[in-house]
């Protein structure tokens, strides 16, 4: 049988590392336009709580999105072993293509896929690049159609990366804004035969799209006098994280149950990762569907240091799990994991992945 199997990965963080107290003398605004009247550190100390979030990377001035995109595609095609003209398709998930530091004007032509095949040199004409614009589930959904492509026997190389920017992209007066930072993660998802299947077990993805397109969208900011960036990203935050402990546990258990795989044989949880208490809750939520308690290091965080990374934070938590980066979290021969995600608009989807014997 043909196995859709991750033979690489590699990751991309900046160097900058912006902490919660760069954002105490910040001047945010509450909904109704007004100024908020909390001092910057009951703010920053309320974030943190509810969050986890202490730090995150913004990317330099001279740097653009599909520039880091571009690094985390040479890591993982080096550890692949791949000579980058044998790739069929490169996948590009991301939100806002490159974001121009200064006017904050959003650059999608040409394609970031198509700029990370210019970068990496690629001459192959049949090489062929596409974009994934899916929120921040946009990774695993490049991956699940990376997977799709194999088993059709259309492709028999894929590299699949996810890259974002959010930085440049966030109200810079709106509170959510401290949630957001940017980096790069990706794979080379590969064909191999074997006798039994391991690689991309099975895989299901949600869209809602009724109400819960305006949870997450583009908007002005919050701030009337803002002459930045008319389009900014707009949170509607418990909104979110109702829609998320609701829907998320039963579709990954309805992943599990079609598979004919017990929560019992999972042994890691990647979620992508926004606030780590929905986070926390949505482990608790499905686990109690099993009425059975959560296993002790069962989901892999990173949002206290990195923050919401986007379509970046799976691959970037795999690779940092598969590289032994990630202490206690490891790898091991036949563990099953599942890599899940949530986001705009609202998107759910969930892969279940075993690694070879």
């Amino acid at each position: 049988m043909i196995n859709s199997v991750i033979t690489g990965s590699g990751h991309y963080l900046p160097n900058k590392i912006v902490t919660n107290e760069d954002f105490i003398n910040h001047k945010f605004f509450g909904d109704d336009g007004n100024p908020l009247e909390k001092s910057g550190e009951e703010i920053t100390r309320k974030f943190e709580e509810i969050t986890e979030i202490r730090e995150r990377r913004y990317v330099e001035d001279d740097i653009l999105n599909s520039d880091i995109a571009t690094e985390a595609a040479k890591i993982a095609i080096e550890k692949a072993g791949v000579d980058v003209e044998s790739l069929d398709y490169i996948i590009c998930a991301h939100n806002f293509g490159d974001i121009d530091p200064v006017a904050r004007q959003i650059d999608i032509m040409p394609s970031i896929s198509a700029k990370v095949k210019h970068n990496l040199g690629i001459k192959n004409l049949k090489c062929k690049p596409y974009d994934m614009t899916f929120g921040c589930p946009g990774w695993v959904e490049s991956l699940i159609l990376a997977h799709q492509f194999i088993q059709a026997k259309i492709a028999k190389k894929v590299l699949v990366v996810g890259s974002d920017t959010l930085s440049r992209a966030v109200d810079p007066y709106d509170r959510s804004a401290m949630i957001f930072a940017d980096g790069a993660g990706a794979v080379v998802l590969e064909a191999k035969e074997d006798d039994y299947k391991y690689g991309i077990i099975n895989h299901a993805t949600l869209s809602y799209t009724d109400e819960e397109l305006s949870f997450l969208c583009n908007g002005k900011s919050i701030n009337p006098d803002y002459v930045g960036s008319i389009k900014n990203i707009n949170m509607k935050g418990r909104k979110v994280y109702e829609f998320v402990l609701k829907n998320v546990p039963p579709a990954i258990k309805s992943l599990l149950e079609e598979s004919s795989i017990s929560i019992q044989e999972i042994d890691k949880i990647l979620l992508h990762q926004a606030n780590a208490k929905m986070d926390h809750a949505m482990i608790e939520r499905l686990y109690k569907l099993y009425d059975i308690p959560a296993p002790k290091d069962v989901d892999p965080m990173t949002v206290q240091f990195l923050g919401n990374t986007s379509v970046a934070t799976v691959p970037t938590m795999f690779n940092l799990i598969q590289e032994n980066k990630l202490a206690p979290h490891q790898f091991h021969p036949d563990n099953k994991i599942i890599m899940a995600s949530v986001g705009a608009s609202m998107n759910i989807n969930a892969v279940i992945y075993q690694f070879k014997k």
